[in-house]
This record gives structure tokens, C-alpha cells and sequence, in this order.
């Protein structure tokens, strides 16, 4: 390796030579991220959704029960955004905006997975496997309990929570890939 060309480093178990002059900007590694993160955001919604089609009426029924005000932890995210601003979401852009702020928190980390991923190689583990599992651990099973966004962890059924890292594990792998096809 010439001096200045490039570094070693690892991901998926193999090494490989970062070309300096071909990584990306941050900005750009950043953009990528973020359609990144949304293209993934949809891929684990798929997955989401055909995993709960296959949960027992007695979890969906412990699930409603463990949420905070008998909904979702980004309805009430909303809710509390509505309450610290004064801002109001009409019942017609309700869905709109419980989507948008869903999707946002698929691709505000894919951006930032997307800026760092080859500057800190350790991040991108498993293909992205590590991240989508620590950012369920992060968003699902601590934030939003701590915020009141969702109930304590052991009140959901366990199956709320395989669907939880399965559909996360998605998530990560996805954004990693997509990253790879988008170039970043």
C-alpha cells in the first residue's frame, strides 16, 4: 500500500484497504444514510407487519395494555410534541404525520450510520446487524420507556419484543445494503 493511499480496515470478517479519495464526504455518506434509513424503514415495517398477523390475541392484547394512553410510543410522541409547542396535528394529517415521525426515526440514524460507517468500521458489524439490534435496544427498550413514549419492557409480551428485534435486524441489514448499492 502506497503511503498515503489508503488504510486497513475490517467489516464482515474480511479486510480490505479504505481508499481515502473514494470514501465519502460526510454529507454525503449522510444523504446516502437517510434513503438508506428509509428504504430500510419500510422493509421492517413489511416484516413487522407479517410478524404481528402471527401473534396470539392474548399478546396484542398485553401490548395494548402496556402502551402509554392506549397507543403507539410515536402517537405519543406526537402527543407530547403537540403539548410542548402548542402546535395542533389535525385528525386528517394524524396518519401523515405519525408516518413521517415513524419514517424520521429510521432515517435520521441511517444518516448518521451512513456518515460514520466507513470512517468507524466497528459499526457496521454483522453487515449492519449490530446497529439495527442496538438501535432497538437504544429507541425501544430504554428511550421511549424513559421518555413515557412506551410502557416498562416486561410488560410487553415477549413475542412484542422478538418482533421488535427481528424487525430492527432488518432494519440494520438493510440500511447497510442499501448503502452498498447507493455507493456509500
Amino acid at each position: 500500500m502506497a503511503a498515503g493511499v489508503g488504510r486497513v480496515a475490517t467489516s464482515r470478517g474480511h479486510a480490505f484497504v479504505v481508499d481515502e479519495a473514494r470514501r465519502p464526504s460526510l454529507l454525503g455518506g449522510a444523504i446516502r444514510g437517510a434513503i438508506a434509513g428509509a428504504v430500510a424503514t419500510w422493509l421492517m415495517d413489511l416484516t413487522t407487519t407479517g410478524l404481528v398477523q402471527g401473534e396470539s390475541d392474548e399478546d396484542k392484547r398485553r401490548e395494548a395494555a402496556a402502551q402509554p394512553n392506549g397507543q403507539s410510543s410515536v402517537a405519543n410522541m406526537v402527543d407530547r410534541l403537540e403539548g410542548q409547542t402548542g402546535l395542533r396535528v389535525s385528525d386528517s394529517a394524524r396518519s401523515t404525520v405519525l408516518n413521517l415521525v415513524h419514517y424520521c426515526l429510521g432515517v435520521v440514524p441511517g444518516a448518521i450510520y451512513g456518515a460514520l460507517r466507513r470512517r468507524v468500521p466497528a459499526i457496521a458489524v454483522g453487515g449492519g446487524l449490530l446497529y439495527g439490534v442496538l438501535l432497538f435496544v437504544a429507541n425501544d427498550e430504554v428511550v421511549n420507556t424513559e421518555l413515557g413514549f412506551a410502557g416498562p419492557y416486561q410488560a410487553y409480551p415477549l413475542a412484542s419484543h422478538v418482533r421488535g428485534i427481528v424487525g430492527h435486524a432488518v432494519l440494520g441489514v438493510a440500511t447497510d445494503r442499501t448503502l452498498d448499492l447507493l455507493g456509500g
